[in-house]
C-alpha cells in the first residue's frame, strides 16, 4: 500500500469528528442478529447525519505499518489538523518522528497538505517536494472526495453501499467504546486492496481511537488518534504551504496529466 493509500486511510478518521451521539449506554452485545444489524444501521445513519456539522479537528496521531512477511514495523508520530467550512476545506499531517523495528525513535519531519486543489508531500529528510493537482483551481474538492476514491468512508459512504462491499459486525459496544468490523466481500470494489478493516470509536466524544486495515498482502496499517480537540478554531495560516528555498520540487503532476 503506497503513501496515497495511507493518506486515504487517515482521512477516514475525520468522518467521526465532532459527532453528537446519544445512544443508550450499557446495551451490551445482543444475541439477536436482527438487533445487531439494526444497531449497526443506527450507528451508521447517525454518523452520516452528523458528518456535515464538523468544522475543526486536531489531534496527535500515530501511524504504524507492520509487514509480517518481512518482520518489519515502522511507527510514525505527529499531528493532524483539519478544517471544513463553507468556503474552505483543508487537511494537514505533520509526522515529526519515526521508529523502525528495534531502532531508537528519531526526529524526521514529513508533511502532507491538501488544500482542495493540490496534494503535497514535503520530505524534510530528502529536502524534496512532490505535488499532485487533484482539482481545478476554480472547483476545489473536499478532502472526503479525495479519500472516497480508494477507501470506504464510514459515516459518509451510504450504508447501502457499504453493505454491498462488506459484511459488517458490531464486535463490541460498552460504556466507553464501539468496535465495528468490516470484512471485505468477494468481488467487492475494495477486494484488491483490503481483507478487513476495524474501527474503534470513543463513545463519549464519538471520535475514533483506532483504525486498523489489513491489506491483501497481509500488511497491517494502524492509525491511533490521541487527545483530539474538536471544533476548536484553527487559524487558516496552519494550512499555508511553505518549505525552505533550497528544497527541490522533483515531481509535479497537473490535473491534465
Amino acid at each position: 500500500m503506497n503513501r496515497k493509500k495511507f493518506l486515504n486511510t487517515v482521512v477516514v478518521i475525520l468522518l467521526f469528528l465532532g459527532v453528537s451521539f446519544s445512544a443508550a449506554q450499557g446495551k451490551g452485545k445482543s444475541s439477536s442478529c436482527e438487533k445487531e444489524n439494526d444497531r449497526i444501521d443506527e450507528i451508521l445513519e447517525r454518523l452520516t447525519a452528523e458528518t456535515a456539522k464538523r468544522e475543526f479537528f486536531q489531534a496527535r496521531i500515530e501511524y504504524l505499518v507492520s509487514q509480517p512477511l518481512f518482520e518489519s514495523e515502522t511507527l510514525r508520530k505527529g499531528q493532524i489538523y483539519y478544517v471544513k467550512q463553507k468556503d474552505f476545506s483543508a487537511l494537514r499531517i505533520d509526522f515529526k518522528t519515526v521508529k523502525q523495528d528495534d531502532e531508537k525513535e528519531r526526529k524526521e519531519l514529513e508533511q502532507y497538505i491538501f488544500d482542495g486543489v493540490w496534494l503535497m508531500r514535503i520530505d524534510h529528510q530528502m529536502k524534496s517536494v512532490k505535488k499532485r493537482q487533484i482539482a481545478d483551481a476554480n472547483s476545489p474538492k473536499d478532502v472526503f472526495e479525495l479519500a472516497s476514491r480508494d477507501f470506504p468512508i464510514v459515516g459518509f459512504t451510504r450504508t447501502e453501499d457499504l453493505k454491498k462491499d462488506f459484511d459488517l459486525t458490531l464486535v463490541k459496544e460498552d460504556k466507553k467504546q464501539i468496535h465495528l468490523n468490516l470484512k471485505v466481500k468477494k468481488g467487492s470494489y475494495y477486494a484488491d486492496d483490503y481483507t478487513v478493516i476495524d474501527f474503534w470509536i470513543d463513545k463519549k466524544l464519538f471520535v475514533p481511537t483506532r483504525i486498523k486495515a489489513v491489506s491483501t498482502e497481509e500488511d497491517i496499517f494502524q492509525v491511533d488518534i490521541i487527545k483530539p480537540k474538536i471544533n476548536r478554531k484553527i487559524d487558516k495560516k496552519v494550512f499555508d504551504i511553505k518549505y525552505p528555498a533550497d528544497f527541490s520540487v522533483d515531481k509535479v503532476i497537473r490535473l491534465e496529466d
